[in-house]
């Protein structure tokens, strides 16, 4: 088996410590990224949920804005979970006048499109690729996927209720988003998925996971 990759989790809002550990149950040797030097250590990036438009202000204000968009439109493998979602997403809706993303999944995201904190819920989803049934979904004033570009490949979709048939898992070459929080549940199913997408392009950059830094 390959050596375990640097996956480093945006430290600047949101669910860290959960996408830490999770990545760790996921064979991932761990970093929280919170200055542009910790994020060139990294062999993938998990960008939490939260609320994306302080996301956005933390990154400007730490300097880490254009290099995040950088080293992601230069193929750095990122999993974008909830406002991690909305700030890999090309184009959004209902979102501020002037919100930046970092871009990267030809889609068209709808911002809280699930309802306010208090119509919070948990869902059973297939997640195409992922092994041994569904996964939990825990659905957290989420986004869901309005529109698809042709290069995006669409995972999940909810499968019961009145969102039925809207799109919360999508992926575009190195970049992974979900709806969900799927740190939230015991199950790394997901973070499994994601880790072996950074293993990958590890491997077929022929740069070493053992040359970076990191966590156990």
């Amino acid at each position: 088996m390959s050596a375990a990759p640097v996956v480093g989790v945006l430290a600047l809002q949101g669910d860290v410590r959960e996408h830490l550990a999770a990545l760790r149950v996921a064979g991932a040797r761990v970093l929280a990224v919170r200055r542009e030097r910790e994020l060139a250590e990294v062999d993938g990036l998990v960008i939490p949920g939260g609320e994306s438009t302080t996301i956005v202000k933390l990154a400007h204000h730490f300097g880490l804005f254009e290099p995040l968009h950088e080293r992601i439109a230069g193929g750095l493998p990122t999993f974008g979970s909830c406002a991690g979602m909305i700030l890999l997403a090309d184009r959004i809706l209902d979102g501020a006048a002037d919100q930046d993303t970092f871009g990267g999944i030809d889609m068209t995201v709808r911002r809280n499109a699930f309802g306010r904190q208090v119509e919070s819920f948990e869902e059973r989803v297939n997640v195409d690729g992922i092994a041994g049934g569904p996964v939990t979904a825990v659905f957290i004033r989420a986004p869901w996927v309005e529109e698809v570009g042709s290069d995006a490949r669409v995972l999940a979709r909810v499968e019961t209720g009145p969102a039925t048939g809207r799109i919360v898992a999508i992926r575009q070459r190195h970049l992974l988003a979900t709806s969900f929080h799927p740190e939230l549940t015991g199950d790394a199913r997901m973070h499994e998925f994601f880790v072996n997408m950074v293993r990958d392009a590890t491997e077929e950059s022929g740069v070493h996971p053992l040359e970076k830094g990191g966590t156990a």
